[in-house]
């Protein structure tokens, strides 16, 4: 296969410093956009979520199998199994409110992020693709902390 490059759009910023499991569903960052793509943000106000792309850029290494969130009452699951950060390539994603926007800064509510992280896109919320409809999950996913 051949390999991808990727260059931050963007960084976080907030109040998380260290990783740790728990509710970030009230934490607030904002998101510096490199000036040069400030006018990639026009329209963005006409939204109320958004899914920030970002880059686990503190987690070294990966595995192939995991017990999510070290929870002994839990399975032992393939790396695509969960959302855990130790995945081959360490790219994940949050759906969030957007809180404001101005410039090439937007506030949201709900990134589980840490300070200074890498964030390489940002897309709208639609539910047209990004609802589901009777979803399923292992019912080990509602014993974990969020």
């Amino acid at each position: 296969m051949n390999e991808i490059n990727l260059k931050p759009i963007g960084v976080v910023k907030n109040s998380i410093k260290e990783p740790r499991f728990g509710n970030f569903a009230d934490e607030v960052s904002e998101i510096i956009v490199d000036e040069k793509f400030k006018e990639a943000l026009d329209g963005i106000d006409d939204y109320s979520h958004i899914i920030i792309v970002y880059w686990m850029d503190k987690v070294k290494g990966h595995v192939t199998k995991h017990q999510p969130q070290g929870n002994p009452n839990v399975p032992l699951v393939g790396i695509f199994a969960c959302r855990c950060p130790q995945r081959p390539n360490p790219i994940a994603m949050t759906t969030v409110k957007l809180l404001e926007h101005s410039r090439n800064r937007i506030k949201v509510k709900g990134l589980d992020i840490l300070d200074g992280t890498p964030i390489i896109d940002i897309k709208p919320y639609w539910p047209q693709y990004d609802k589901v409809e009777d979803g399923r999950i292992p019912d080990w996913v509602n014993l974990l902390e969020f």
